[in-house]
């Protein structure tokens, strides 16, 4: 196994991005440090747990591996069900719906952020479902992709539940219609949160087929004035 870096080498890596022999100035730089290396520890630990669980492993040899309880595996890494949505429009919620159907469809026994990408798409007039319309994507396309990174399985979840980096693309929903001024959260901030999670497969599955998060940005802004400027006329 590679080791990972020492604390001599911790240290000597913060005090060279300090930049500055300031006892205040370092201790800062190392909080920074240490948080990043946390995130990307806590996103390396869920992405081989998504893993697993696509590759049909239980909870129980998962938490085996981890050396925790299965309690705490599946209270960290797992959830039932998405995020609070009272924030969430009919039409987003009914995405929220469709991702555990197109889940289902799938034989897959968790809902990930590619079958919310394919839940976009269940209703034609929603505004994320017109810029994916503008961006030349089908749903027939995305299906064939998402079964080309995780073929169909066999499972039989009627609630499979949805991953965390799939959750955390449905919190930073609410970030996304914030910084747009909106106090609601419709598909346009659920395509816009997939998109922020490059890793994930909804996002990679997008950027493959050309799409970037500024340019649906720049779209969802304008089929919302557009929207707005037809109410007024």
């Amino acid at each position: 196994m590679t080791p990972g870096p020492t604390l001599d080498q911790l240290i000597a890596t913060v005090r060279s991005d300090a930049g500055s022999d300031d006892p205040l100035e370092q201790l800062a730089t190392a909080s920074r440090t240490v948080s990043e290396i946390e995130e990307v520890a806590d996103a390396a630990l869920s992405h081989f747990v998504d893993q697993c669980r696509r590759t049909g492993r239980s909870w129980s040899d998962i938490s085996k591996a981890l050396g925790v309880t299965k309690q705490a595996a599946h209270k960290r890494f797992s959830l039932t069900t998405p995020p609070t949505f009272e924030r969430f429009t009919p039409r987003a919620r009914a995405v929220l719906q469709g991702a555990r159907a197109e889940a289902r469809g799938l034989g897959h026994p968790y809902v990930g952020t590619e079958h919310l990408l394919l839940a976009l798409f269940g209703d034609p007039d929603s505004i994320a479902a017109k810029v994916l319309s503008d961006l030349s994507m089908t749903r027939a396309q995305v299906e064939d992709d998402v079964v080309g990174i995780t073929p169909r399985g066999s499972s039989t979840n009627d609630q499979p539940p949805f991953t965390p980096r799939a959750a955390r693309c449905l919190e930073q929903t609410l970030n996304e219609a914030l910084a747009l001024g909106h106090n609601y959260i419709g598909t346009e901030h659920m395509l816009l949160g997939l998109l922020t999670d490059t890793e994930g497969f909804g996002a990679r599955i997008l950027i493959q087929r050309g799409a970037t998060y500024e340019d649906a940005r720049e779209r969802v802004i304008g089929k919302l004035a557009n929207f707005v400027q037809v109410k007024k006329s």
